[in-house]
């Protein structure tokens, strides 16, 4: 298992993730675009040590994005990325959102 493709992050649409973290005990995570769901799992399993029992994953397209400037108009794109949804066993939690603010 290659530690590089495994490299996860907590999903930036914290209202959205919050809210179905609450509600099904599920969890999003942004994952490399190369690993799988087993990848996915075990890494999940390690990191924050629970019981996974199922990972969906999302392939979410870039935005087109233009920006003015004095002398043109740029256009380009942001990077395409991968999600990953992951439930887990009941009883299980991850502290994503709750931070101390001491």
């Amino acid at each position: 298992m290659d530690h590089e493709k495994t490299n996860f992050n907590p999903s930036s649409d914290h209202r959205k993730a919050e809210k179905l973290s609450k509600k099904s005990n599920k969890y999003t995570f942004i994952v490399h675009r190369d690993s799988n769901k087993i990848e996915i799992q075990k890494s999940i399993e390690a990191t924050y040590n629970v019981s996974v029992e199922s990972v969906n994953t999302l392939l979410v397209a870039g935005k087109a994005v233009t920006r003015n400037t004095k002398t043109a108009v740029l256009k380009g794109k942001k990077p395409n990325y991968k999600k990953a949804i992951v439930s887990l066993a009941a009883g299980d939690e991850i502290n994503i959102f709750t931070e101390d603010q001491n």
